[in-house]
């Protein structure tokens, strides 16, 4: 059964002793298959998260030839473990120029922008086409770098759908900016060594692109001939449970020394104990990443909110928990560098501060930057853009305040298929939130949260 088009998230009552698991990464797992694709011999992906991105990747290296199978994981329902065998660089099949492979990638930038790089390897013309808005999004460094080292392809503006004409590893020397997106280089990056390119990357920070360096540390550490490797879980998603966490913290009673000592009534010395209420999160999420490869792992750091928060330099798309938490800040809270997050999914700058703003939050735009201040919010119909992070930022709010509601719930499957469930789930695995059916205020069983 689908999930309703509009649910309504029910505040909880109070903290709840919660240790959550949500699904592997999807940058990780991504960037792993193309890797794995490129080996010698069989790779086994553990934890690799299976949602609706990961698998147009999966169908589209299957349709390209590749060998795979996919089998579950027993410690979360939405990761596979994901046997891949790679072939040394070389792609198996290809279409002619009549009739190009067709490859679909729906709204998956990392499935556009790799599947883009590494069909130059292959033999022959492939045709890479996702859903409308992926059309609208940017392509342009990307091409021009592939047509910089004398690959052909044929496209309306630089964008999808676009033909690619694969002529194998072609060696030589390209530049590509990643002003509008890191993915792009990593692109690049993934298939340089097959394709004997050396990629320069271009922009403000390169060293500091969290994503570009992502990137690199894979490609030094991915087994070059076949192994496993671990799925390390996607930071991102976890945030979101951070963010309950803070939400609903529990007090803890804290042991402070003191220095002097106090008499007993025996006349006895014994050492005075003080203890006093400390606030910590009711939630954690299992398996935290410690690898450092994903900037959103520093999430937990930032709670309470700073005055100042970069998209750039401090957090990735965990930046849009943090705007919608900031309306529960002690203090005004800036958010910068915020580009990027205009040219994804949706518009995403726009879609925080008109569904922010409709739920009473006073919040303030200016250039590519946010300011939220301490606001009284109340409940409102929040729409998603078809964007599964506006969706599951806007259901955590729902936690906190009464009569939210989420248009186009399913959108999370993009990376997430069952976060309603660990909503909902009884603590300790879930937060044991309970969700209505908007439209007939029928409370929805667990089974039925499922974003298929």
């Amino acid at each position: 059964m689908p999930l309703p088009d509009l649910i309504e998230i029910v505040p909880l009552a109070g903290p709840v002793r919660a240790a959550i698991t949500v699904p592997g990464s999807k940058s990780i797992t991504n960037r792993a298959l193309i890797l794995a694709a490129l080996a010698k011999g069989e790779t086994t992906l553990e934890g690799a998260l299976w949602s609706e991105d990961t698998q147009v990747m999966v169908e589209a290296l299957q349709t390209l030839g590749f060998e795979v199978k996919v089998s579950p994981d027993l410690n979360e329902p939405c990761n596979r473990t994901i046997g891949l065998r790679g072939l040394g660089g070389q792609i198996p099949h290809g279409g002619t120029n009549e009739k190009p492979l067709e490859l679909f990638v729906g709204n998956a930038g990392t499935a556009a922008r790799f599947l883009a790089a590494l069909v130059c390897l292959g033999p022959g013309a492939y045709r890479l086409r996702g859903v409308p808005r992926m059309h609208e999004r940017p392509q342009a460094a990307l091409f021009q770098a592939l047509r910089g080292l004398g690959y052909t392809l044929e496209c309306a503006g630089d964008r999808l759908p676009a033909v690619i004409h694969g002529i194998g590893p072609k060696p030589g020397q390209c530049s590509v900016s990643i002003s509008e997106s890191s993915q792009f280089a990593s692109a690049l990056l993934l298939c340089a060594n097959a394709g004997g390119w050396s990629v320069r990357v271009l922009g403000e920070n390169v060293e500091e692109s969290s994503y570009v360096q992502m990137t690199r540390q894979l490609i030094r550490t991915f087994p070059k001939s076949g192994g496993a490797f671990p799925i390390e879980p996607d930071a991102s998603s976890g945030s979101y449970f951070w963010a309950a966490g803070w939400l609903y913290p529990k007090q803890a009673l804290q042991r402070v020394k003191r220095k002097s000592a106090l008499a007993s009534p025996d006349g006895k010395k014994v050492r005075a104990d003080q203890f006093a209420e400390k606030e910590s999160p009711s939630c954690r999420v299992r398996g935290w990443p410690k690898s450092g490869w994903q900037i959103d792992s520093r999430f937990p750091k930032f709670l309470p909110l700073p005055a100042t928060l970069s998209r750039q330099s401090d957090l990735g798309d965990s930046i849009m928990t943090a705007i919608v938490l900031a309306p529960f800040s002690s203090h005004a809270v800036r958010f910068t560098d915020l580009g990027r997050l205009r040219l994804q999914e949706c518009e995403r700058v726009l879609a925080l501060r008109t569904e922010l703003t409709k739920c009473g939050a006073e919040i303030f735009e200016r250039g590519d930057e946010l300011q939220v201040f301490p606001s009284r919010l109340h409940g409102a119909e929040v729409e998603t853009y078809n964007d599964h992070r506006v969706a599951m930022c806007f259901a955590i709010l729902g936690l906190k305040v009464p009569g939210i509601t989420i248009k186009n719930p399913a959108c999370v499957k993009k990376t997430f298929p069952n976060f309603f469930q660990k909503l909902a789930t009884p603590p300790p695995a879930g937060l044991g939130a309970t969700i209505l059916d908007a439209a007939t205020r029928r409370p929805l069983g667990v089974g039925e949260l499922f974003a298929a």
